[in-house]
């Protein structure tokens, strides 16, 4: 099995099998914002092919040299509980070697399905994530901030790439209005919006 870019065609037709299959709208980047991207070259769409025929995803926002932020991880529906997750994760964190790898995931007190916000956050640490001392909410919905690094990384840095990661790619007045970096219950709980880029 190989990671690799897709093209433009195969990243269109893993977004309708996997992706909008398997995040709500509230979490899923628009298709035509991942091209954009993409193109630009900021956005890695990585899919793990098994010769020709992509069994997962894994997909990562460059921002700024040294930090990507994790942004969906998604295996194949006929091919899950496989192990190719953990695959993709290890063949990911190869592929953005030299980058501190961050991303979100769910709180499960305040999922839609606890239980499955639980077994999420229990596979990302069995691959290695570290969980940041901070939370957040994006979009309405809280997360805990995980991350994998090679080297020491602060909560302090961390967060103010976090921060950069979302200030870059939105308007301040959308980003005061949807994104909450650090976000805690006393700011209470957010009503969940679809992105709206």
């Amino acid at each position: 099995m190989e990671l690799r870019l897709p093209t433009e065609q195969q990243l269109r037709r893993v977004y309708e099998r996997d992706l909008k299959m398997s995040f709500p709208a509230a979490e899923l980047r628009p298709l035509p914002v991942i091209c954009t991207l993409t193109r630009g070259g900021t956005y890695r769409p990585w899919c793990l092919f098994d010769g020709e025929e992509i069994v997962g995803e894994a997909f990562v926002l460059g921002f700024a040299p040294g930090w990507a932020l994790f942004d969906y991880l998604c295996v194949d529906a006929s091919r899950r509980n496989d192990g190719l997750g953990s695959k993709l994760i290890a063949k990911l964190l190869e592929a953005e070697r030299g980058n501190v790898v961050f991303g979100e995931s769910e709180i499960p007190d305040y999922a839609p399905d606890p239980d499955m916000a639980r077994r999420r956050l229990r596979f990302y640490r069995r691959n290695g994530a570290q969980q940041a001392a901070y939370d957040t909410a994006v979009f309405g919905v809280p997360y805990h901030t995980l991350f994998w690094a090679e080297r020491a990384v602060t909560d302090g840095e961390l967060m103010a790439a976090h921060q950069k990661a979302y200030h870059d790619r939105f308007p301040p007045s959308a980003y005061r209005r949807f994104i909450q970096i650090p976000w805690d219950i006393s700011m209470g709980v957010p009503k969940k919006i679809p992105w709206e880029e």
